[in-house]
């Protein structure tokens, strides 16, 4: 895994980013655009195995071009590594086995609530955002990366 400032150096503008929040049963899936402005809500994925899930997530990439991958991190409010810090970090070692492109941890302290809080803004029913909020949490956290990236 490499810092974010490393990321910013060797990751090329002109490709999009995936952000991904990594949980046990279900992993929600964003997209940025090329011009890395705007993170998308893509999709949800239901895990059932290890290696269904970074087959799924392959299979994005190489459908989106897709040069690199933004993962949620799980810490605490402290700033502490969170308990599913060890379950991220061990999907994170397998997807690098798989798929070489780079991958960084962002800050997901709040991604759910941010999203959940968001959808609730543009007047969106209470059991349509829990369907969607896996992807919009990814969303969240990728807008998140993207912004620093430009900044």
């Amino acid at each position: 895994m490499i810092k974010i400032e490393d990321f910013k150096k060797i990751n090329s503008k002109k490709t999009r980013l995936i952000g991904l929040d990594l949980g046990s049963k279900r992993i929600g899936v964003s997209i940025c655009d090329e011009k890395r402005l705007i993170a998308t809500p893509f999709k949800t994925i239901h895990k059932t195995t290890g290696k269904n899930l970074i087959e799924q997530i392959r299979e994005i990439i190489e459908e989106n071009d897709i040069g690199g991958i933004i993962v949620g991190n799980p810490l605490n409010m402290d700033g502490t590594p969170g308990r599913s810090a060890q379950s991220v970090n061990d999907v994170i070692r397998n997807i690098k086995d798989i798929i070489d492109i780079p991958i960084i941890l962002w800050d997901e302290r709040l991604s759910t609530v941010g999203a959940f809080n968001l959808s609730s803004q543009i007047d969106v029913s209470v059991s349509k955002r829990e369907k969607k909020i896996d992807e919009n949490a990814a969303a969240f956290i990728l807008q998140g990366a993207i912004d620093y990236l430009n900044n």
